[in-house]
């Protein structure tokens, strides 16, 4: 419940915006709690589960599938390096671009964490039925920008 005095609309629009943010930011917390005993950020975990689902990549498109600035990913990116996590690689075809990949260190490291964090995110969503899964996700898939 809001005590924003607007209209209908807007008081149902920010009423269901508190509920979807207070929703997100108690998953996340909970799904992400282990990350700290692996010493890595949020966004740290989300480049090497993305490498590791999806193979190399140059940080452009990294930054487009974990929603971060390519300005973050290169820090994010650099700290990873540094522990020998990923590596750069300069292109081939284009010395410009320089694709991400993990390591074996970080291949292991991400194999080794990511069930336990698809079981976290299994678990908090269990409440939900299959059909309430599929229609929030089809609700959700809404709000997202073309």
């Amino acid at each position: 419940m809001t005590r924003f005095k607007g209209t209908k609309q807007e008081v149902s629009a920010l009423g269901a915006f508190v509920k979807l943010m207070r929703a997100s930011e108690s998953i996340s917390s909970d799904v992400h709690r282990q990350l700290a005993d692996s010493r890595l950020s949020v966004s740290q975990f989300g480049i090497l589960e993305a490498l590791y689902h999806l193979g190399p990549m140059c940080q452009k498109d990294i930054a487009g599938k974990i929603l971060k600035s390519a300005g973050n990913i290169t820090m994010v990116v650099d700290n990873l390096e540094k522990r020998d996590l990923v590596v750069r690689e300069k292109s081939s075809v284009d010395r410009r671009i320089h694709r991400i990949r993990l390591t074996d260190k970080g291949n292991l490291l991400i194999a080794e964490i990511f069930p336990d964090h698809a079981k976290r995110i299994r678990e908090r969503m269990a409440v939900l039925s299959t059909e309430e899964l599929k229609e929030l996700s089809r609700l959700l898939k809404k709000l997202k920008r073309p």
